[in-house]
């Protein structure tokens, strides 16, 4: 008979293999896919809630506060060490202060020991400068003295300690390029195309209208995805924020116009888009803007123009400007950002979201 030892003795080293192997393949998974922490900033906790709340877990624990002179001071409540970091902070409302608060949390995370620290922007603050531009600085006959302070924001996010951004429909794409940190760039144009079919009943009759040619390549998509026709205005302009003349490039005849932006401030533009596409004999007029800023005179001029209704997403809190104007109405794009940080922290492609809306 033989032995019966070395068969036990290699059943037991056998065992004792795969018991390493699996350990180390979790723990190698553990390390890849640590927890996640999802914190929220003060510019915009309504749409953090609804993102935590999609993703089924509690916001996480931070104050808050400003110290007698002006200074912001942030205190993580709960341990983020060896987390994934999620904080999301938008470029709206004292844009500075908000920004510097992001800042600080990032910080405030990284030297915690989180094990990544994804800032989730839905509007990026100061993407509209992100070139030199001969706007900015009419009265000095130039642009060679203008800031690109995109590219400034960009690096102070990066030095901050952010590993990874999300954001929605950046002013300009190329903003991507200033990070030498990966970005990912979600469009609203999945939830616009569900909304425009659910919310217009002729629009197999409309016409998509960029209000600007730096829009051409949105409304152009837009108008593929609806299989219908797209037009576009020419302005120039005299300084920023002030429109001088617009040109009407395309036929908007006895047809609903929409016009489609990535934002409005003052809404200077659209309101006298809205206007010269009534001339030319469009039937209604939409405006449908990804971010909603509605500065300054805004919302007297929306109140003032002829829109069957100006949709927004809720990137920026639009609460407020909804009571103040009964035309604006809003787009929830919470689950867009939640499916964003889901699959961000799972390790799966977020392309997805590029043409569609999670349910």
């Amino acid at each position: 008979m033989e032995p019966v030892m070395p068969v036990l003795s290699e059943a037991i080293r056998a065992k004792s293999l795969l018991r390493a192997n699996l350990e180390s393949s979790s723990s190698y998974l553990r390390s890849r896919m640590p927890n996640i922490k999802v914190f929220s900033g003060t510019s915009h906790p309504d749409l953090a809630q609804r993102i935590v709340d999609r993703l089924g877990i509690d916001l996480g624990k931070v104050v808050t506060k400003k110290f007698s002179n002006l200074e912001t001071c942030v205190e993580i409540g709960e341990s983020v060490r060896g987390e994934d970091v999620y904080i999301v902070q938008s470029g709206s409302g004292e844009i500075n202060d908000n920004l510097m608060e992001l800042l600080i949390m990032i910080n405030a995370c990284k030297i915690a020991s989180a094990s990544r620290v994804t800032a989730v922007i839905p509007c990026f603050p100061y993407a509209r400068q992100d070139k030199k531009d001969k706007e900015m600085l009419p009265d000095l006959g130039g642009a060679s003295r203008a800031p690109i302070s995109a590219k400034l924001v960009a690096n102070m996010l990066s030095v901050a300690g952010a590993d990874h951004i999300i954001t929605m429909d950046l002013h300009a794409s190329q903003i991507q390029g200033f990070f030498d940190i990966p970005v990912d760039n979600l469009y609203a144009e999945p939830a616009v195309l569900k909304w425009i079919r659910e919310n217009i009943p002729e629009w197999r009759n409309s016409i998509i209208v960029s209000p600007d040619a730096g829009g051409a390549k949105r409304v152009t998509s837009i108008a593929d995805r609806l299989n219908v026709e797209f037009a576009l205005i020419h302005k120039e302009r005299k300084k920023a924020n002030e429109v001088a003349a617009m040109v009407l490039v395309g036929d908007v005849k006895d047809r609903i116009a929409i016009l489609v932006d990535d934002m409005a401030d003052t809404c200077g533009t659209i309101c006298h888009a809205a206007e010269k596409l009534l001339e030319a004999g469009a039937t209604k007029v939409y405006a449908i803007l990804t971010h909603g800023i509605f500065s300054g005179p805004a919302i007297s001029r929306i109140n003032n123009a002829c829109f069957e209704a100006v949709v927004v997403t809720n990137t920026i809190p639009q609460e407020q400007h909804m009571k103040d104007c009964p035309r604006i109405q809003c787009i929830d794009v919470s689950m867009m950002f939640a499916e964003a940080v889901r699959r961000t922290h799972n390790g799966e492609s977020v392309s997805y979201l590029f043409s569609n809306v999670p349910y």
